[in-house]
């Protein structure tokens, strides 16, 4: 179903106040790991945050930012276990927040359009994959659509 423009242009705030908190949630996180290297509360703490915010993004229809989180979530989820989250797996996760919170903060408040060039994703995906021992797509591609809720329930 479409979004509503006017809905759209009133709900896009409070998405932007939830997406910031919860790439801070996730970037606490990250330094959690950087001192106590692969906590498994901090890790399944990030994955929650990332599937979150993928939820909130695809419910705004902002799918770039959807499909990264779910793609960051999908390596995170099923990297050979124990998760091997090393100094430079951890900056390779860095650098993908730091263009989560960059892209955010460039979608256009007006029309929700976000201009990117995905190779920027691609290859962030890729290296972080790279860190984790896995191909970049081997689970995070084909993305499945998030469940559909209605807005009342993403609420709670």
């Amino acid at each position: 179903m479409p979004i509503d423009r006017k809905d759209w242009a009133q709900r896009f705030p409070e998405f932007l106040v939830e997406a910031e908190t919860l790439l801070a949630k996730s970037e606490e996180c990250l330094s959690h790991l950087q001192l106590i290297s692969n906590d498994k509360d901090a890790i399944d703490c990030m994955r929650s945050t990332l599937l979150k915010l993928a939820s909130r993004a695809e419910a705004l229809a902002l799918k770039a930012i959807s499909e990264f989180s779910l793609h960051i979530h999908s390596l995170l989820d099923h990297a050979p276990d124990p998760v091997d989250l090393h100094a430079q797996a951890l900056d390779a996760l860095k650098d993908c927040f730091t263009l989560m919170a960059w892209q955010i903060e460039l979608v256009d408040q007006r029309t929700g359009q976000l201009t990117l060039d995905a190779s920027e994703q691609t290859s962030l995906i890729e290296a972080f994959a790279f860190q984790v021992s896995q191909s970049p797509f081997q689970h995070a591609l084909p993305i499945q659509p998030l469940p559909r809720t209605s807005y009342s329930e993403r609420q709670a």
